[in-house]
């Protein structure tokens, strides 16, 4: 069975547009949720959100090829260049290769380019809508751009599983490497949905927080908890082949062993109640790891902070693992959910936790809601962990559940 390895990994959030910005954010305990900048939120009932700060295309993606992709496809971008950087590839000389392919993860495609076209053609008319439109706009162009700028000619392809997508693309990147099809792929997610019509939707289904401030805003696992904040960003992962990645003498962070996906088929946004749906992804991924649940160090938690996610993800967790029996913890109190990205993001902070030795705090706790207490959450006292092997997992409306398993490297 060919190992797959991660050599390099990228970020742009709300914690720092670099991964170590980033993981020193996550490690940290930074809250990277903050009142909203980027519009006038006010007539939404939204006032946070988890915003890319201080973002800079010049950095990475150019002034010129910027003007041609909307924000989304930018932070991935920027992302997959940092993750090519440190697996030590030259992101600006890359050459054709057959061998190296992209899937990445995406909920909404280019939401604020959709946004401001029809504000345009509603105000000037559809004469006034920009050529660009479409090829800005679709979700599969950001896979597309990240194929463009760095030769990418082996499968280019992206994942639409709403808040799975990014898991989904890890896990399938994965299974493409370990099947031969190709030794290396940039793998991620990412999402710019913090404007208007993003906050605004998600307010009329009336599942983001109302709360004004930003320390209580995002509460995952809280008895107090009501609703997700909304969040932005992109991260990336370069995975290779072990053969590959030990011929030009990477370095490796660490191996991906498992993925499982499966379908809830109950309900267009709840999960199902008891856990079932999500408790059968995780299950596939250990099966296809080969390892028994209580081999996992630490579960990295899809831990929305809304009521019917939490309860399903505690009944889905203490199904399979048993009450109290492996910690557990959900970043989106610090960097808000990132949709499409939020698997991305959540990967890399699960890679961190094995590289650092230390597991994510779950910030935004208070006091636990009974109908999670079987869940034994991360906090000061329990952080200074070294995971040997850490699952990490995502849920999205449709029913879609998506989870997959890194271990810390070692030759054997």
């Amino acid at each position: 069975m060919t190992r797959v390895v991660i050599t390099g990994i990228g970020a742009v959030t709300p914690l720092g547009n670099s991964a170590n910005d980033f993981l020193d954010g996550v490690f940290s305990q930074k809250l990277g949720i903050a009142p909203i900048t980027k519009f006038d939120a006010s007539e939404t009932g939204i006032t946070v959100a988890g915003e890319v700060k201080d973002f800079d295309p010049s950095q990475r993606v150019g002034k010129r090829d910027a003007r041609k992709m909307d924000l989304f496809s930018q932070y991935a971008i920027h992302a997959s260049h940092e993750a090519l950087e440190m697996a030590g590839f030259d992101p600006e000389d890359m050459t054709p290769n057959e061998r190296f392919g992209v899937i990445m993860g995406n909920g909404i495609g280019g939401l604020t380019t959709i946004e401001e076209q029809v504000i345009k053609m509603h105000e000037k008319g559809p004469q006034r809508v920009s050529p660009l439109f479409v090829p800005t706009a679709i979700p599969n162009m950001m896979s597309g751009n990240v194929s463009l700028r760095f030769k990418a000619q082996n499968i280019n392809y992206t994942v639409v599983t709403a808040c799975a997508s990014a898991t989904n693309a890890i896990g399938e990147a994965f299974w493409r490497i370990q099947a031969g099809k190709a030794d290396m792929m940039l793998t991620g997610g990412s999402e710019a949905t913090v404007n208007e019509i993003g906050i605004a939707g998600f307010a009329a289904l009336t599942a983001l927080s109302t709360e004004t401030d930003p320390k209580t805003a995002s509460m995952p696992f809280d008895e107090n908890r009501h609703g997700f904040v909304l969040g932005e960003g992109s991260a990336a992962l370069v995975l290779e082949s072990l053969e590959h990645a030990q011929a030009r003498g990477a370095n490796i962070l660490a191996e991906i062993v498992g993925y499982g996906a499966s379908s809830d088929a109950y309900h267009m946004t709840s999960p199902t109640p008891d856990g079932s749906g999500p408790a059968r992804a995780m299950k596939e991924a250990l099966s296809d790891a080969q390892l028994a649940p209580e081999q996992i160090s630490y579960i990295n938690a899809h831990g929305t902070a809304t009521g019917a996610n939490d309860s399903a993800e505690s009944n889905a967790i203490t199904g399979l693992f048993g009450e109290q029996a492996v910690l557990t913890s959900s970043i989106k109190g610090m960097t808000g959910h990132l949709l499409g990205a939020a698997g991305a993001i959540e990967a890399v902070a699960s890679i961190g936790a094995i590289v650092r030795e230390e597991l994510p705090v779950n910030v935004g706790l208070q006091t636990q809601d009974p109908q999670t207490a079987g869940v034994k959450l991360v906090n000061d006292d329990n952080k200074n962990v070294a995971p040997e092997y850490v699952l990490s997992a995502n849920y999205g409306f449709g029913g879609h559940n998506a989870a997959v398993i890194f271990k810390k490297w070692s030759e054997a």
